[in-house]
């Protein structure tokens, strides 16, 4: 017998498992706990819309044992078997770790090329970059295994559902580690001092199964055949061949667009977003958004918040929005090459960093980039000039250049900074130096606009880092609709993120698994 149960809990009972669970057998009419066989949480979410938060749990109590082979299913990847066929996956981020995962459950050998080093010796190059100010082209927080995700705040809520099965990812995450709370949680994430270890047991998964995973290995070059892909050439001159290549590199692979453009394998330009991190302190945020003083209480997690608005400049409206919100995080630098300042943001799972970060920036359109002179690769140039203007004007380090958010709007250089997550350190100078008028005048525009709907938002105590650029790739790979594989060349499947067709962990798993899926059917016809 199963009861359905849609509760409406305040903060302690619903984030404390002892008394939430007390709570679901008592509304399904049980007296005790060893008369249920089993609950089943389906989903927990915050309602901060009145002044008093409440959370709204869904779950299903089962008085007697259910088939947990369908609530939990366990995914097996069998051995490889000698005459398997080989499926060469370049790039070992979300996509290419799950693209891999797939090709074992249908049958076939997965090669993962990663260019960067495996999570644990990555934290060498994390430290160098924060400390010394060096940046390892190969190893950063944007290349390695488990990719820009890895060193992130770990977000698994996605809008993409029609690509695949979203239940499927966080089942197989929890399988190897993850916190069954994502599986309940309405914004699930698992926290970047948690993800590496997920990801090191993925590894593990794939290199038992007999698939095999290359660390420390560039591609350079592809293996071409007329109109056919047969692999891929390394740096160290190294052929890979297989069935298929499933190019899961990630957004900030610019020497692969670089090679495509150069084969003359046709890519396009693609809108995509830029513009600076803006950090507060998060009992402001806090404050704001669940009508307190600050002071959330041992139960409720870290605030986030999501903003949108419409911005004009010169007659031309775009978006101005919130991108990757890090409750409780930090600011990280994201650079992939020297000469140029990039910042992101993470969070560790507890959320419990004093501060709050998020992008702000500005949406940009084909009409935004200089397409007649630098045609697909424009939006790449766009984002180069940007970055490497952020690092000149901050003094050429991994300092990065920042503003008092109110100074920002009104144009004026700030004679001090506030304390920062941010470990290079910011240097104090007018953002218009850096910004584009099309970006830095929507993003005063923007930050007027949230002024009004987050009282408290806008002012000299929170601060603007520059800058965000890495919202997206601004360049797509097509492919076709139903076989996956580009248009021009067969056997290639351009996937997630770095492909144009992604947005975040989940969604990147998912196209992963769905490339290996048409691949297995272009083997298997």
């Amino acid at each position: 017998m199963k009861k359905e149960l849609d509760l409406v809990l305040a903060p302690e009972v619903a984030f404390d498992p002892a008394l939430l669970e007390r709570e679901l057998l008592q509304q399904a009419g049980l007296l005790a706990p060893s008369e249920a066989a089993f609950i089943h949480k389906i989903k927990r979410s915050i309602d901060a819309r009145g002044r008093k938060v409440q959370v709204k749990v869904r779950a299903d109590v089962y008085t007697q044992t259910p088939d947990l082979s369908s609530l939990l299913p366990s995914y097996v990847y069998p051995q490889v078997k000698p005459e398997a066929r080989r499926v060469i996956i370049v790039g070992a981020g979300p996509a290419g770790l799950f693209a891999a995962l797939r090709c074992l459950e249908l049958g076939m050998k997965p090669v993962v090329v990663e260019r960067g080093k495996d999570v644990r010796s990555r934290r060498r190059d994390l430290a160098a970059i924060n400390k010394e100010h060096v940046v390892n082209p190969d190893s950063n927080y944007c290349f390695g295994e488990g990719g820009a995700g890895t060193y992130s705040d770990g977000k698994l809520y996605t809008r993409s559902k029609k690509r695949g099965d979203v239940q499927r990812i966080l089942q197989i995450m929890v399988q190897h580690g993850a916190t069954p709370d994502i599986l309940f949680d309405a914004h699930p994430h698992i926290g970047t001092n948690k993800l590496p270890v997920l990801i090191a047991k993925l590894r593990e998964a794939i290199l038992e199964a007999g698939g095999e995973i290359h660390f420390d290995t560039r591609v350079t070059d592809f293996i071409r055949e007329k109109n056919q892909l047969k692999g891929v050439v390394t740096a160290n001159g190294t052929t890979m061949e297989g069935e298929a290549v499933i190019l899961a590199t990630g957004h900030s692979a610019r020497d692969i667009y670089e090679l495509l453009h150069a084969k003359n394998i046709l890519i396009e330009a693609k809108p995509f977003a830029m513009g600076v991190r803006v950090e507060h302190q998060q009992s402001l945020i806090d404050g704001i958004q669940y009508h307190c003083n600050g002071d959330r209480g041992a139960y409720l997690p870290a605030a986030s918040y999501s903003l949108v608005q419409q911005v004009a400049y010169k007659g031309q409206e775009r978006g101005v929005f919130s991108f990757c919100m890090c409750p409780g995080g930090f600011i990280v630098p994201a650079a992939t090459a020297p000469g140029e300042v990039v910042v992101n943001g993470m969070s560790p799972s507890r959320r419990d960093s004093k501060y709050a970060n998020s992008g702000i920036v500005v949406a940009i359109n084909l009409e935004d980039m200089d397409l007649k002179q630098h045609g697909a690769l424009a939006g790449l140039r766009l984002q180069q000039a940007l970055e490497q203007k952020a690092c000149a004007v901050a003094g050429g380090t991994q300092v990065a250049p920042a503003q008092r958010l109110q100074d920002f709007v009104k144009g004026k250089v700030s004679s001090s900074l506030l304390e920062t997550s941010y470990q290079p350190g910011l240097a104090s100078v007018d953002m218009r130096e850096v910004l584009p008028p099309m970006i830095g005048e929507r993003l005063r525009g923007g930050f007027q606009e949230f002024g009004y709907k987050m009282r408290g938002y806008l002012s000299n105590d929170a601060q603007i880092v520059g800058v965000e650029s890495r919202t997206s790739s601004p360049v797509r790979i097509p492919r076709d609709k139903e076989t996956l594989q580009h248009p021009q060349i067969t056997n290639l499947f351009p996937c997630a993120e770095g492909a144009g067709y992604a947005g975040g962990i989940v969604s990147a798993a998912m196209d992963g698994e769905r490339c290996a899926e048409q691949v297995a059917l272009l083997i298997n016809r």
